[in-house]
């Protein structure tokens, strides 16, 4: 079996991590995906980080070395043993005996931070909301579930900003899709705008043809060798579909994963559709699913493709430097 394609999504605590991976582990299917939590390597539980007034944002406080050994083994193929982290009340579980599918989504807070990691990933995305607005997701999650008072959840959030800036946030240089959701124009709540920074690590689909002048819900510019695009949370249904349509047909030999679950978020005991989120897990998806087929026809990956690519570029500026130089020379030699 060729070697797993592995998914990196990081960001801060209550950024959006499992409201993105969910729905692509719905659509690639359960049975498919190996499901790692950064999270599960913390070092100390939670009773034990207030007695050594450590927050999980730092290094220190968590297994940096058997996180990234573990990644390793899975791009591999091998199994692991897994340890397992309890939100609800702090605590660790049993370890469990994890086999390598043939994807893996890794999802935390400190998956970029080595070398050793970053070799892992076929794919790189860091979520990167709004300070204000991820703030009250957590408060909203960390009451609701992880048995927290709202002010209990407040002075935690400004006890681990300083370990946020200095060890989460420079983590996002690393990554091949960044991705902000923010509040914008629509009424819905759950129909966030989306913007994205794709950068060159992976090449990504041309979706220029589909934009028009930005009043088809979609907008893409250039900056600094970077696409920055911008998606409407009140995109129209319509213009949405346009343009998964386009992704679609770009994978034409994975139409076995269409699905209507892409999108999907869960309000109270209600379903609902977000045009935006469904886009961006596409796109995601697409970076995974030509992975997977480029490495089953006997190559590296899209990265290391880039990669070649990129460094064959350099190369070729050079030689046509050292030539342009000699011309120069040669030239001087001759008026003398």
């Amino acid at each position: 079996m060729p070697r797993p394609i592995i998914l990196g999504v990081v960001g801060d605590s209550a950024a959006g991590k499992t409201t993105l991976t969910r729905g692509l582990v719905r659509i690639l299917g359960e049975e498919q995906v190996t499901a790692v939590a950064t999270d599960d390597y913390h070092r100390y539980d939670r009773k034990q980080r207030a007695e050594h007034d450590i927050t999980p944002l730092h290094p220190d406080c968590n297994y940096m070395d058997i996180m990234a050994q573990h990644l390793s083994l899975l791009r591999q193929g091998e199994p692991i043993l897994k340890p397992v982290y309890v939100h609800h009340d702090g605590s660790f579980g049993p370890p469990v005996y994890v086999d390598p599918k043939p994807f893996t989504v890794v999802e935390g807070l400190l998956g970029y931070h080595s070398e050793e990691l970053l070799d892992s990933y076929d794919v790189r995305v860091y979520l990167a909301p709004p300070e204000e607005l991820r703030r009250k997701w957590k408060v909203q999650r960390d009451t609701t579930r992880r048995g927290y008072t709202t002010d209990q959840v407040l002075a935690d959030l400004d006890k681990r900003e300083p370990d946020s800036a200095q060890f989460i946030r420079p983590q996002e240089r690393h990554a091949d899709v960044v991705v902000s959701f923010r509040e914008g124009n629509a009424p819905e709540p759950w129909a966030l705008d989306a913007e994205l920074v794709l950068r060159d690590g992976l090449p990504h689909p041309d979706l220029t043809p589909l934009v028009g002048d930005g009043e088809r819900g979609i907008t893409i510019t250039e900056r600094d060798g970077e696409m920055l695009v911008n998606i409407a949370g009140d995109i129209e249904p319509e213009q949405a579909s346009e343009i998964e349509e386009a992704i679609w047909e770009k994978l034409h030999f994975a139409s076995h994963l269409r699905s209507e679950r892409l999108g999907q978020v869960t309000i109270g005991n209600d379903l609902k559709r977000s045009e935006s989120l469904a886009l961006v897990q596409l796109l995601i998806l697409y970076h995974l699913v030509t992975a997977k087929a480029a490495v089953a026809l006997g190559g590296e990956g899209p990265r290391a493709d880039a990669a070649e690519a990129a460094e064959a570029e350099e190369s070729g500026k050079e030689e046509s430097g050292k030539e342009e130089s000699g011309k120069e020379e040669e030239s001087e030699a001759v008026k003398s």
